[in-house]
């Protein structure tokens, strides 16, 4: 049972339609329409056509006796074209009469009536829903439709099918077949009470039926309960209320360690495999307390091409990456605060940062707060944390040398004997191809370049630039000179940073002497022909030539920067002569 309640994690909306708004035209002598059926809840606008009008609900101006309405109402006077006369929300069933009091209007027929139905009970309104068709099934398999249809009053926050359809099958069918599991579930979306979207207010906790309580947070017109949107408030019913949500509920269960939410959740299979290749999780069982911020899978498929592979490989950066989601200690959302540090165990701080109802740490979303457990807390964060590299020896050298991506670049800068001169005081600008880059080149080609010190040298100094370049420093066509005298071509289009042909997939890592940027291809030289050597050792043919746009032009075409494309799919840039 345990590992059903802490699985369900969902991140999707829902539209619903229950409350509707009905317009009454106002106009000579007259109301229309006339008569109306609407529904417990929803609300009646009247629109002034022409003259002077009002809406009358209480005292009858024909015979002066009361309408004897459910509840009595009545307007100003208004005389302005297409203004409201009056707006009014019923909830209270029933019939009610209305007139027109300005003059002799009622006698001239204008009157109106409107009957008010009843909704019926919250599982009536469950039951009658075209968009809760799984929560009724729910309801009904745990035997709680007949205590759902009694005196109440019960607030039911009801989530919607595209909520229910965000759990997977396998999942669901178990739920459904473990009646205790989806009593406990279904019981933490009722409170035992009527909990208007009036009565709601930021920090309230919301008790619930099975013993455990929601927490409210109000950010303007969005209302959450807990980590659901109320996409729908306030439809009511003669025992209570109904507010359609976007998410299932999950209710907190504390026998769970932070190691089995992690172990039970579907969305966290790659966070599982990491903590069991890094031996954590038998320390993440402990009685700790631990703070777990947990990347989702989708995090984890965020990283680039290969990095989570090579992150596996390494089981010193993988537990040091781990460690750095890691606090010791309980720190609910609650306790969180705008600016706040966060220690982690891996020697390093975490940053908060709050606006509204959203929570980030460092540049990662919590999109699942509060995942309680008996030994720690669990929040679900949408990136993986990268550790700073500040802390100790944080050369661009250094930082290439510990960074899981950069393998093939460390191991030739070596083979150049690099190493020392991007350990040195610098300031150095290190456009940094990942292996994912130099895994592109052709088969024999890296083994070729390592070969050759000179040729290596030229390729990774065309790489780097003397002082400190910055994102915030770059513009679109600057040049940036290299240490090998060769310049790179600046392209700006929006979002995306390209250095000659690479992309820029992450900017800014800060080192003591000078700052990286992670690239995705290798950048090839002015003078590319002994490289060429390297990349076609097979009888290739020239194809076609194109420029930074991607567009077809001549051979011999004075744009700046050609890329000429060959037969084997290899491309050469070259700087033209024209220059």
């Amino acid at each position: 049972m345990k590992n059903i309640l802490r699985i369900i994690t969902l991140l999707f909306f829902a539209t619903n339609s229950f409350a509707d708004t009905y317009q009454i035209n106002a106009g000579s002598f007259y109301y229309s329409p006339s008569e109306l059926t609407i529904h417990l809840g929803d609300t009646v606008v009247w629109i002034n056509d022409g003259g002077t009008h009002d809406v009358n609900g209480d005292i009858s101006s024909i015979n002066g006796e009361s309408f004897n309405n459910p509840e009595s109402f009545n307007s100003p006077v208004t005389n302005v074209i297409g203004a409201s006369i009056y707006t009014h929300v019923f909830t209270i069933a029933g019939t009610y009469n209305y007139d027109c009091s300005v003059g002799s209007h009622a006698l001239a027929g204008m009157v109106g009536t409107i009957n008010v139905v009843n909704n019926g009970t919250v599982v009536d309104i469950i039951v009658n829903s075209e968009n809760h068709t799984t929560l009724e099934t729910a309801v009904l398999q745990a035997n709680l439709a007949t205590t759902l249809s009694g005196d109440g009053p019960f607030t039911v926050f009801a989530p919607s099918d595209e909520a229910f359809n965000s759990v997977p099958a396998n999942l669901l069918s178990e739920l459904l077949a473990d009646n205790d599991a989806l009593t406990s579930v279904l019981l933490h979306h009722v409170h035992s009470g009527n909990a208007m979207s009036t009565d709601l207010s930021n920090g309230m906790q919301v008790l619930t039926l099975n013993n455990d309580n929601l927490i409210v947070a109000i950010d303007g017109t969005n209302v959450m309960i807990d980590m659901a949107t109320v996409t729908q408030p306030d439809i009511l019913a003669s025992n209570g209320v109904v507010h359609v949500i976007d998410m299932v509920l999950v209710p907190t269960t504390n026998d769970q360690t932070v190691m089995d939410i992690i172990s039970n959740s579907p969305v966290h299979t790659t966070l599982e495999t990491a903590i069991t290749a890094a031996d954590l999780d038998e320390t993440l069982s402990g009685d700790g307390p631990y703070t777990i911020f947990a990347p989702s899978d989708d995090a984890f498929d965020g990283l680039p091409d290969g990095a989570l592979d090579l992150i596996l490989a390494n089981t010193e950066q993988l537990t040091g990456l781990l460690l750095n989601h890691v606090h010791s200690g309980n720190v609910l959302s609650t306790d969180l605060a705008d600016g706040m540090e966060v220690p982690t165990l891996n020697e390093t701080s975490l940053t908060v940062s709050i606006e509204g109802m959203t929570i980030m740490i460092d540049f990662a979303t919590v999109t699942q707060a509060d995942l309680t457990a008996s030994n720690g807390v669990v929040h679900i964060i949408d990136k993986v944390l990268l550790p700073e590299y500040t802390e100790v020896d944080t050369t661009v050298y250094s930082i290439i040398k510990t960074s899981p991506i950069h393998n093939t670049l460390e191991t030739a800068i070596n083979a150049a004997n690099l190493d020392e001169t991007l350990s040195g005081e610098g300031p150095f600008t290190v456009f940094a191809p990942t292996d994912d880059a130099f895994s592109a080149l052709p088969a024999g080609a890296l083994d070729d370049l390592l070969a050759n010190v000179t040729l290596l040298s030229e390729v990774l100094l065309h790489h780097v630039h003397s002082g400190n370049v910055f994102s915030t420093d770059l513009s679109d066509g600057m040049q940036v000179n290299t240490l090998n005298n060769d310049n790179l071509i600046v392209t700006i289009d929006g979002t995306n940073v390209m250095i000659d042909m690479a992309s820029v997939i992450q900017p800014d890592i800060q080192a003591d002497n000078g700052v990286i940027h992670i690239i995705d291809a290798v950048l090839i030289s002015e003078d590319p022909s002994s490289i060429s050597t390297l990349l076609f050792k097979e009888n290739v043919k020239y194809l076609y030539t194109i420029n930074l746009l991607g567009e077809i032009v001549d051979k011999d075409s004075k744009e700046k920067i050609l890329v000429d494309i060959y037969s084997n799919g290899h491309s050469i840039k070259r700087y033209n002569i024209y220059k």
